[in-house]
């Protein structure tokens, strides 16, 4: 059985028991599986001209993926960022690119944007429990001609659970129960579903809970200050719950109603952050939420002159960070500080879909409208209790309450439009498409932001961007296919930017607005090779993306009249980013029927970044990585054992920097479905207990001096396990 993910390095090695009776019937290999993402359309992987990963439920739960960094560990070329002190996960990092330069949605549904100040402010898009979701799509490169802005690096596209998928072969009710462990971070989770069904109406309740404690590593010091290596004492705690309620009034269209919420909340002691000539002693309480409510109607057959087919839907989405830290001051002072990051989204959406014919070009137009409306407000606030008791709201260099950027209001508007003609007989298939997106910041500025900001003018901002692509697959043999692709990207002015506004007289620096910021953009090339046979699968790609006019947040630009240092966003920054990666695999039993349940497979990914402004490498590009593995499955139970290995980082930036060493790891993974409807999984990870670091584990580079590496270490070996019934 081949079970690929497009630009993943994972090739998997497993053993199996000669006595086995019967080998598990082939499964549909990633080139197979229906994506829906990279097209807006349901296509076969193998007939998109782009990279895209399909991760269904079957492989998160065989490879025990609690959480973002899980759901990627064997998909080279695609990272996931996190704090190793405190604030844990942040983002995904695809082929370079990170943060809000990464679009992230749930449904359809844009995440919540990543926002941070300082060392105690940091919103990420950690927003995703993965026991709601029943696929991951992910498209690797710009993506901004289907998705606007933020799709500059990528799309990853989270789809939760239908009544449906539980309702199969005519059952009307389902019943299911999930527990868990994950050694990682010694974490137990629960999880219950509930789902039933008629003729016209379904429905579905999945609840989650999850506690648990710090992410291990590999440090040994646990001193209590800043030269502790051992992760900081956590305790985790989340829950989350998806309802859907379904009315179908007949076969060919269904209204859905969807209510979600997520929360996770972390206590942690800040040892690291004790330098005992200043800090004492550090609490932290983090907090983050969101919650959405979406209404959706799908017909499959309009039968109208201008679609076939619709979809659309409304939301409403709320999320909010809360960060609270306690800090002991040497002094005998103690300062309490909070952070607060709220965006508040409502959309609209709506796409249409015709087939039709032009002679001997068979067409299928895609076209439709995203519209969003959002709220963000972001405030820092705090006090001081001095040694003789009095309490002041001023803990420099802030005066609070503060807000680093005024109560920012944006509206996002885009129309699509794509064709996807295929002709030569259907070996051709030839995808232009274009999207147009206007982009309007309309800053308020209240009495916090004032105060602050005495005098500052905000500034407001409307933009208008065109995102065209191209793409082309030629199947040149019924096994082989070509496949090529151009794709224009950008990134509008975010509006902290655009508004990062602050003043310190004392400290002699200010912070302005920039009404002059042009969109990030890109444009990226990309061509393929594909293989794909009952036995074997190959695909290897190259790709070249060049970016132009990369934001620098609060970059130094001069002395102001009033003795000022000024603090200004720029665009600044033109690179170039080009790589390859391969995916590859063999199933056995198809050779010979004596090697019925083995399989080989693997991926590697390469890429290389300049930041061709200062001519110094990128150092959010990630070193070549690769899996490699064998595979065994039977019908009820299968084993595979997976090699993850990473080559030395040796491209940074600054010649002072320290480059992690290259590793091999082992990941031994089993599944038993013992009974009907119950299937127990279990992992073994690093099985050798290696000491290693991902590159994108670091949150900066550090120097090759500090006595802290192993702070930024993964953890050694641990054992996770689920068992699952559903009845």
């Amino acid at each position: 059985m081949i079970r690929p993910t497009i630009l993943s390095a994972a090739l998997w090695v497993v053993l199996s028991p000669a006595h086995a009776e019967t080998a598990a019937p082939a499964e549909p290999r990633d080139f197979d599986r229906v994506q829906v993402t990279a097209t807006r359309t349901e296509r076969a992987v193998s007939d998109v001209a782009a990279t895209v990963d399909v991760i269904d439920r079957e492989q998160l739960d065989r490879q025990l993926a609690q959480d973002i960094h899980d759901m990627v560990r064997y998909e080279p070329g695609i990272s996931v960022t996190r704090s190793a002190a405190r604030f844990g996960l942040g983002g995904f990092r695809i082929r370079g690119l990170d943060g809000n330069r990464v679009l992230i949605q749930t449904d359809g549904i844009a995440m919540p944007k990543s926002f941070d100040i300082g060392s105690f402010a940091s919103a990420n898009r950690n927003f995703t429990d993965l026991e709601t979701l029943k696929r991951v799509e992910i498209v690797r490169g710009p993506a901004s001609s289907l998705y606007g802005s933020d799709a500059l690096g990528g799309v990853v596209a989270f789809v939760t659970k239908d009544p449906a998928d539980y309702l199969k072969d005519g059952k009307g009710s389902h019943v299911g129960l999930k527990f868990g462990y994950d050694g990682d971070w010694q974490g137990l989770l629960g999880g219950a579903t509930v789902a039933f069904g008629g003729e016209r109406w379904s429905g579905m309740v999945n609840a989650n809970h999850r506690q648990g404690q710090e992410t291990g590593n590999k440090g040994e010091v646990r001193s209590l200050d800043n030269t502790r290596t051992a992760p900081n004492p956590q305790d985790r705690d989340g829950r989350s719950v998806l309802s859907k309620l379904v009315y179908a009034p007949d076969e060919g269209q269904r209204f859905r109603l969807t209510v979600e919420g997520n929360e996770d909340i972390t206590d942690t002691d800040v040892y690291s952050a004790i330098d005992h000539a200043t800090t004492t002693g550090m609490a932290a309480h983090d907090k983050q939420t969101r919650a959405r409510v979406s209404f959706a109607h799908e017909m499959d057959a309009l039968d109208a002159a201008f679609a076939d087919s619709l979809r659309w839907q409304l939301y409403r989405q709320d999320s909010e960070t809360t960060q609270v830290t306690n800090e002991a001051r040497a002094n005998g002072s103690r300062r309490h500080r909070e952070f607060n990051f709220d965006q508040r989204v409502h959309g609209a959406q709506a796409q249409f879909d015709k087939g039709l014919a032009t002679g001997a070009v068979e067409h299928a137009l895609t076209w439709g409208f995203d519209g969003a409306w959002t709220e963000t407000r972001q405030k820092r606030d705090g006090y001081q209790v001095l040694a003789d008791g009095s309490t002041s709201s001023t803990v420099l260099p802030d005066v609070f309450p503060v807000r680093d950027f005024p109560i920012s209001k944006t509206t996002e508007l885009g129309l699509y439009a794509q064709d996807e003609m295929r002709f030569a007989s259907g070996r051709v298939s030839l995808v232009p498409g274009v999207r147009v997106d206007h982009y309007r910041l309309a800053p308020e500025a209240d009495a916090i932001f004032s105060e602050d900001n005495p005098g500052v003018v905000l500034a407001s901002l409307r933009k208008t961007s065109v995102s065209p692509k191209l793409g082309m697959v030629w199947r040149f043999d019924e096994q082989w296919s070509l496949f090529a692709g151009y794709a224009h990207g950008f990134r509008s002015p975010p509006y902290n930017d655009v508004n990062l506004g602050f003043t310190n007289v004392m400290f002699g620096y200010t912070a302005i607005p920039n009404p002059d910021l042009k969109p990030e953009t890109s444009n990226g090339l990309e061509l393929g090779l594909r293989y794909l046979a009952p036995a074997a699968y190959v695909s290897l790609s190259g790709y070249w993306n060049d970016y132009r006019d990369f934001i620098e947040s609060q970059r130094y630009v001069g002395i102001n009249a009033q003795g000022l240092m000024v603090f200004q966003s720029q665009n600044i920054a033109d690179a170039r980013i080009h790589g390859a990666e391969l995916k590859a695999g063999v199933d056995f039993g198809e050779l010979t029927p004596a090697l019925a349940g083995w399989s080989l497979r693997g991926a590697a990914a390469w890429s290389r970044g300049q930041n061709r402004t200062e001519d110094l490498p990128l150092d959010s590009v990630d070193p070549l990585r690769g899996t490699l593995g064998l595979m065994y499955d039977r019908d009820d139970w299968g084993v595979e054992l997976a090699g993850t290995f990473a080559r030395r980082k040796d491209r940074v930036a600054s010649d002072s920097a320290w480059r992690p060493a290259g590793y091999g790891v082992l990941d031994l993974m089993a599944h038993w479905t013992f009974a009907p409807g119950a299937t127990v999984n279990v992992g073994v990870f690093n099985l050798a207990d290696r000491a290693y670091i991902d590159w994108s584990s670091l949150a900066s580079t550090l120097a090759a001096s500090s006595i802290v590496l192993d702070r930024y270490s993964n953890p050694g070996r641990t054992l996770s396990a689920s068992l699952s019934v559903a009845w």
